[in-house]
């Protein structure tokens, strides 16, 4: 069958899983190009939105609800939604009977006329996005933040033109689902344990990362941690050009620090002091290494080292990302909602470094927590636990000796019993190590959440 574009989508017949913002932005852009589409969700009408159903009904969508089509040979595309696993039983009988299966990434990029620069990594990725979104505004270009930020990247794409550029966080689901989707500028942050639950093994989830790349050629850059030893090893295989960006050694072409100062070594040799590290408004020693991977990337995609440096100063991070919160009676209040794993927990607790009180919990989505304990290096003083997997934490409390734990059955209690134990000088930090799904629709509302019972209780 021949791949779908723009050219010929109209009168194909698309069906489309899932009916989030992914899968809604999807179906009104096949609607828009004149596609006979069918959408399927696992849930069953009445547990969905009428004025949706009602709304796509009034422009000939036809629905599938809490089950799958029976008959897959009918359709020539399968649009998936993130959330849904490629894996699964009805993917594989879609493809037996020649049906072409796509994200939404890869769709958006086949019908976008503008370019793409694009980035992926374990942590890091929503701050190094909005970055390098505020740099490319900055410097006066068409720019769009798309993809795993909250924007799904097709409900851009029919508005671009060859001026636009899209600024696209791509995850590990989305670059699962690709086939010619091709970034003029590609980075990964970095790489550590996450979403095993669907991928099995380090393995395949470093290669469901390295996917940004593939379609690269030549002309495009490639942007990779040089610290991180599992993302460089990736790299090996890119056809792009590779830059690296480094916050611990010096390089001869690429964006490291130098005398406290973020730099970059350009091809020829010469040398481009940006700032210096402390001038940067985001804490800790990762978003050093966000800021020279946004640097990087937009160096390379031609943009003014003197604009990149004023964003950079100018700069005050993401909400739910060691989210500044308030103080009240010396006690500082951070929201790290978006801390959904034991990596993004430890990258919050070594920004803050000492004294603190740490609310964490949720759904731990198959994750090993001992690393988390093991981490701490004295900086935890009280751990509060909730949610599904909270005892999982604490079973990795006993077995490295850390007794200072407590739990709480919701964020409310949670901050209550923090302003209890806190003291002068300490740091209340939500940085959960999980996902929110057993007690939220997502991480912003936790998020949310916590800033409330904060504001409520403290501030």
């Amino acid at each position: 069958m021949d791949n779908i574009n723009l050219n010929n989508i109209a009168g194909k017949r698309v069906l489309i899983i899932g009916l989030g913002k992914s899968g809604i932005a999807a179906a009104q852009a096949m609607i828009k190009l004149g596609a006979r589409v069918t959408v399927q969700d696992s849930k069953t009408e009445d547990k969905i939105d009428a004025q949706l159903l009602t709304f796509f009904r009034g422009k000939g969508v036809e629905f599938c609800l809490g089950q799958i089509p029976e008959y897959m040979n009918q359709f020539d595309m399968m649009i998936l939604s993130p959330g849904v696993n490629p894996e699964l039983p009805f993917v594989d009988k879609a493809a037996e009977a020649g049906v072409e299966i796509v994200g939404e990434l890869e769709i958006a990029y086949r019908i976008a006329r503008g370019h793409f620069v694009a980035l992926t990594g374990t942590n890091g990725k929503t701050t190094t996005t909005t970055l390098v979104g505020e740099i490319f505004k900055k410097s006066g270009r068409k720019t769009s933040v798309v993809g795993n930020i909250g924007v799904a990247v097709i409900s851009k794409a029919l508005e671009t033109d060859e001026d636009d550029w899209l600024i696209t966080e791509t995850s590990s689901f989305q670059l699962q689902t690709i086939k010619y989707f091709k970034p003029m500028v590609s980075a990964i942050l970095n790489l550590t344990p996450d979403h095993l639950n669907r991928h099995h093994t380090m393995e395949n989830y470093g290669l469901a990362k390295a996917r940004i790349f593939e379609n690269q050629d030549e002309q495009g850059f490639c942007i990779i941690n040089g610290d991180d030893e599992a993302c460089c090893k990736l790299a090996e295989n890119s056809k792009a050009k590779v830059v690296y960006f480094s916050s611990t050694k010096e390089l001869e072409e690429g964006a490291f620090v130098k005398d406290g100062k973020l730099v970059i070594a350009s091809e020829n040799g010469k040398l481009i002091e940006l700032c210096h590290k402390n001038e940067l408004k985001i804490i800790g020693k990762h978003n050093v290494e966000n800021a020279l991977a946004a640097a990087a990337m937009c160096y390379y995609s031609g943009i003014e080292p003197e604009v990149i440096a004023q964003v950079l100063r100018d700069f005050g991070g993401v909400e739910h990302r060691i989210e500044y919160c308030g103080t009240s009676k010396g006690v500082k209040y951070y929201n790290d909602s978006k801390g959904t794993n034991v990596d993004a927990a430890l990258t919050a607790i070594r920004a803050i470094e000492k004294n603190i009180i740490l609310i964490a919990g949720g759904d731990g989505k198959g994750q090993d927590f001992d690393p988390l304990v093991a981490g701490f290096n004295g900086s935890v003083k009280h751990m509060i636990l909730l949610g599904r997997d909270g005892g999982k934490i604490a079973e990795s409390a006993e077995k490295a000796g850390f007794k200072d734990y407590s739990f709480a059955e919701d964020m409310g209690k949670c901050v209550q019993k923090a302003i209890e134990l806190a003291e002068e000088g300490d740091t209340v930090l939500l940085s959960p190590a999980c996902a929110s799904w057993d007690m939220y629709v997502n991480f912003e509302q936790r998020g949310d959440h916590f800033k409330e019972m904060v504001a409520r209780f403290a501030i």
